[in-house]
């Protein structure tokens, strides 16, 4: 894009003339094929929730957030009741369409309206629902509404030692846009940021990737899939880290 500049000679970004805040994320589920996904509630989730979470026997899935494991359900509760039922972070279930339970949790956050820019983050999947398309739906519903609402830009990080995030993050289209060095403390260990995002001009190639992936005829009769995502999002990557 060829720079614009003012007055001064001074080069700066391109105009925007049409640009309006959008709004904030609504409070309607987010229906998909595999997966709903939907604001958490305490008494509709909770349970549910910490239930599939104990599967995770060694705590593996809280190693890089900042709280977890919890031990009873009374200690999720008690988490969710402090935590996560406020308007940023905007936690949401996702639920499986062939259980009808919900088996993990991801939120907006920064949610930034002038700015144009949303979050997804406090990403905790019980092992039933990783690495499954129920997974990949629910990210992908909400990139969806973000763009679809008139979002600029919608971003993840990760902490940098978190390998399976950022490959993750770069699965699902998003590009590397650096490491923030001694970005904050998590349990009493330095974490290192790393960012990944997606602007909304990319966004087209991505859903149509999406779309592709997600259809019935990439999977066979087991449910395993013919063509990676990865395959798909790879070349539209503005770049890899």
């Amino acid at each position: 894009m060829t720079p614009i500049h003012n007055a001064l000679g001074q080069p700066i970004g391109h105009r925007l003339p049409e640009w309006t805040p959008p709004p904030r994320p609504p409070r309607e589920p987010m229906l998909g094929r595999f997966c709903r996904v939907e604001p958490l509630r305490l008494e509709q989730h909770a349970a549910e929730l910490h239930a599939a979470n104990s599967a995770d026997t060694d705590g593996r899935m809280w190693t890089y957030l900042a709280y977890g494991p919890f031990p009873s359900l009374d200690d999720y509760r008690t988490w969710v009741q402090r935590s996560c039922l406020g308007d940023d972070p905007f936690f949401h279930a996702i639920v499986d369409s062939a259980t009808g339970r919900a088996g993990g949790v991801a939120s907006y956050l920064r949610i930034d309206p002038p700015a144009g820019s949303i979050e997804v983050g406090h990403l905790a999947f019980a092992p039933a629902l990783q690495r499954t398309p129920a997974a990949t739906e629910a990210i992908f519903l909400m990139l969806q509404r973000a763009f679809t609402l008139g979002y600029r830009r919608f971003e993840w990080k990760c902490n940098a030692l978190n390998a399976p995030s950022r490959v993750a993050a770069q699965r699902l289209g998003l590009s590397f846009e650096g490491v923030f060095r001694q970005a904050t403390v998590v349990k009493g260990h330095n974490r290192d940021t790393a960012w990944y995002a997606a602007i909304d001009t990319e966004w087209p190639a991505l859903e149509g990737a999406f779309t592709q992936w997600l259809d019935p005829a990439n999977f066979d009769d087991q449910g395993r899939q013919q063509l990676r995502l990865s395959a798909l999002t790879r070349p539209l990557l503005h770049r890899q880290g």
